[in-house]
């Protein structure tokens, strides 16, 4: 297909290989032209259809089988329109005004043999021109969109934006942070008076949790370091003689 602003770029986009062409009569009313008023098994012309297309225009060509020879041509600036124009009583005939170059021009008739040849005859013209009020829309929009004026979106001398951002808490810069726990506990205070006393073999034993037991125990006064292993509720009668014999009597008693 050529471009609508190349005038020198032909492309062909229909051939027929048999057309007839018939003299026709003046048109007598305004209804238009009848194919059953001319002498359609004596045409006046016989040979080989070609439309081509340079820029917005379209040219049917009517040349000779053989040599090529151009019979009769007819410029189409659009279609439907005069230059083209279909009888009312055929499908297959239609009225086509062809020009010499010089000013001069003149009706002939044009038929196919065949209805599928004027159905093609029909659609390339009718996209040819569709195309062309294509490219004159898409013209129409740029031209437009040049003279619109631009948006200037661009940062001027000086000037910031400012972003906010939501959802995210600031940081006390006065709050201490949280020490993070190592995961060790530390042994239960020693009892009262209690002395820790390591074992023969240089290990320490682990010091007695503190319980109940113990604070009965609790004389205040200090535990001989010569009975590391004794029981821990001792022995009541030598507790009783270190001691008053009010307390050893009452420990007794209880």
């Amino acid at each position: 297909m050529a471009l609508a602003d190349d005038s020198s770029y032909e492309s062909v986009i229909c051939v027929k290989p048999e057309v007839h062409v018939y003299k026709i009569p003046p048109r007598a009313t305004n209804r238009g032209y009848r194919a059953a008023d001319w002498k359609l098994d004596e045409p006046a012309w016989t040979g080989r259809m070609k439309i081509i297309s340079i820029g917005k225009l379209a040219y049917i060509k009517l040349e000779d089988k053989n040599s090529g020879e151009l019979f009769a041509q007819a410029p189409v600036e659009q279609y439907p329109g005069c230059v083209v124009e279909a009888v009312t009583d055929s499908s297959r005939y239609f009225v086509v005004r062809i020009e010499d170059g010089n000013g001069r021009h003149a009706f002939i008739g044009l038929g196919f043999a065949d209805r599928g040849d004027s159905f093609d005859f029909n659609v390339a013209l009718q996209d040819h021109f569709k195309w062309v009020k294509q490219e004159g829309e898409l013209a129409k929009e740029e031209a437009s969109q040049s003279t619109a004026p631009k948006l200037d979106l661009g940062f001027k001398d000086g000037q910031t934006i400012k972003i906010s951002i939501g959802n995210i808490k600031k940081k006390d810069p006065g709050a201490k942070s949280r020490p993070m726990g190592s995961g060790l506990l530390l042994p239960p205070p020693m009892a009262k008076g209690a002395v820790l006393v390591s074992p023969p073999g240089g290990q320490q034993s682990p010091p007695p949790t503190q319980s109940n037991t113990a604070s009965l125990l609790d004389f205040g006064g200090p535990v001989p370091a010569t009975q590391p292993t004794a029981d821990l509720w001792g022995d009541f009668t030598a507790a009783g003689a270190s001691s008053s014999q009010d307390t050893a009597k009452g420990w007794v008693q209880f």
